[in-house]
């Protein structure tokens, strides 16, 4: 019979995926090098908005499968984070600023015209992940979180550098989910290690953070591939 891994140990193999996280992909490298053109630019930020509607669905789906009341109510404070008490506030809000501020009319992210097959589809693949699988899955998979903070504050640095063509009221965005990412990942992390103490439970903890950054990198792909088609 496998023997789980230690707290010690299980905490280090998940940080050990860091290295399939999506800022190595060659398109996150041009973006932060200045190697982007503004159409491609607006082609991430339109796509990624994609992802930004899957994140309350997701997060209610890892609530309606767990039995824990004390998780439940601690998971769902990200639900009014995103959307907002109005249209005018939370990450979604944040995220079409940013679409203005990089030259998008804001119809043209909302209708999603700009969104691409393959990030549709890798989008959806993850919902559905987080709809079916154990609610300890579900939050493994959000442990991208651990490395999304670093990544993000390299992007603002980034563009401030390199596309003083964008708008400044389009970085609110990272402003505010900067710290917030930084306080959930740590929270995060307790409730997998917490949680998945089986060999079985840490093996599947360890796949869904795999396929989490597998979606992530899918999503690149169909950016990448599309940006100039």
């Amino acid at each position: 019979m496998t023997q789980p891994l230690t707290r010690e140990r299980f905490a280090a193999g998940l940080y050990d995926l860091r290295g399939r996280y999506w800022d190595t992909h060659p398109f996150h490298l041009r973006l932060h090098s200045g190697g982007c053109t503004p159409p491609e630019l607006r082609r991430w930020v339109a796509n990624r908005w994609y992802y930004q509607l899957c994140l309350t669905r997701k997060n209610a789906a890892i609530i309606a499968n767990c039995p824990l009341p004390e998780v439940r109510r601690a998971w769902g404070e990200r639900l009014p984070y995103q959307d907002g008490p109005s249209g005018d506030e939370g990450g979604l809000a944040d995220w079409l600023v940013l679409g203005e501020a990089v030259g998008l009319d804001r119809a043209e992210v909302l209708d999603e015209r700009h969104v691409a097959r393959g990030v549709r589809f890798a989008v959806d693949g993850y919902l559905h992940f987080c709809q079916t699988r154990s609610w300890t899955e579900g939050v493994a998979a959000a442990l991208t979180e651990m490395f999304s903070p670093d990544h993000m504050a390299d992007r603002v640095t980034a563009w401030r550098t390199h596309y003083d063509w964008i708008a400044p009221t389009g970085y609110a965005y990272f402003e505010h989910r900067i710290p917030t990412a930084r306080k959930d990942s740590a929270r995060t992390l307790e409730l997998v290690l917490d949680h998945c103490v089986t060999a079985h439970q840490q093996q599947a903890a360890l796949a869904a953070l795999t396929f989490k950054c597998e979606v992530l990198r899918a999503m690149l792909d169909a950016v990448d591939y599309g940006a100039d088609r």
